[in-house]
């Protein structure tokens, strides 16, 4: 990821993130989380504000470094106790079963290897543990896919890596994850995923 980026991202996602069915889902998914808690893909921190009470401690990673310096300027808004970390969803530096919950925000979609990155927070997640994401999503409609799979390789280029035809919902099925519950926003363009880790 370029140095360009973070320092664009908040004023890029401006426009979407005032859209309240957008902010809602977001706000949803985070307040989710409970426990200690890790987020991925952590950004500018701009989840931070959405975590509950419940939420006992929050790890909040970004492969990064300019995102982390970004999200640590921000860590006061959030109720819980927040660290900042440096690190990549493919190698997580944590222990296995180590968090209560998961949270990832519009993350996957960027995320060179998923297959890998769910194996490891499969890892560090505590057994019944939650994998609460937000994402953009490919869509079902065909003549639209076509469109995402068209602009998806100049769109990689412009947005450091990220994948507008990404299926994560097939992806986090294939797992080893227990899917609850999706709940689609803007006819399925994004979609709020609920799973959790077998016992």
């Amino acid at each position: 990821m370029g140095n360009w980026f973070p320092r664009l991202y908040d004023s890029f996602m401006s426009p979407l993130e005032k859209r309240p069915a957008f902010h809602t889902a977001r706000k949803q998914i985070v307040a989710e989380a409970n426990g200690e808690v890790l987020e991925i893909g952590a950004g500018t921190g701009i989840n931070f504000p959405f975590y509950a009470s419940s939420a006992h401690h929050v790890l909040a990673t970004d492969p990064n470094l300019e995102m982390v310096k970004r999200m640590t300027f921000k860590k006061d808004k959030c109720a819980a106790p927040i660290e900042v970390q440096t690190a990549n969803a493919e190698s997580l530096p944590f222990s296995d079963s180590s968090f209560d919950s998961v949270v990832g925000t519009l993350v996957f979609c960027s995320i060179p290897h998923p297959k890998i990155a769910l194996e490891e927070l499969n890892r560090v997640l505590k057994p019944g543990g939650k994998l609460l994401l937000f994402e953009h999503v490919k869509m079902d409609n065909p003549a639209l896919q076509t469109t995402q799979d068209i602009l998806t390789p100049l769109w990689k280029h412009i947005c450091d890596g990220c994948h507008l035809n990404r299926d994560t919902l097939s992806l986090i099925e294939q797992s080893n994850f227990n899917v609850n519950q999706v709940i689609p926003i803007y006819k399925g363009l994004f979609i709020s995923i609920k799973a959790t880790k077998p016992i």
